[in-house]
């Protein structure tokens, strides 16, 4: 991920940048920017950053409601294999049709040749 190109916390500096600019008498004006403009852009950008942390929110639980979801679609995919393979056996060509495999496609388990 790229490095942002400002703090963390930057809504909170130009809050209390704003604060201490208010209370210079009288008010400066810098070129377009004035108070009123600078408020905007804290509002905006406070706005922006509450919609983001709803968002995030919503992703948190839609992620958590897919996840209970595949779950219970995994048991129940587990469940029905199975039963497939109690119903026909585990070398059965039904059984392959749902996914399994059939002990006769296993490899055959090698022995390691004893060291010498």
């Amino acid at each position: 991920m790229s490095t942002r190109s400002y703090p963390s916390n930057v809504i909170e500096q130009a809050q209390d940048l704003l604060t201490g600019w208010n209370q210079i008498a009288p008010v400066p004006a810098y070129g377009t920017l004035t108070t009123a403009s600078f408020t905007t852009d804290i509002a905006t950008a406070s706005s922006l950053q509450a919609q983001i942390a709803t968002l995030e929110a919503q992703l948190i639980d839609k992620r958590t409601q897919r996840d209970a979801a595949f779950k219970a679609l995994w048991d129940k995919s587990k469940k029905v294999r199975n039963s497939v393979k109690g119903s026909f056996g585990d070398d059965s060509p039904q059984y392959k049709l749902v996914g399994g495999t059939r002990i006769s496609d296993k490899k055959p388990r090698t022995r390691k040749a004893p060291a010498a």
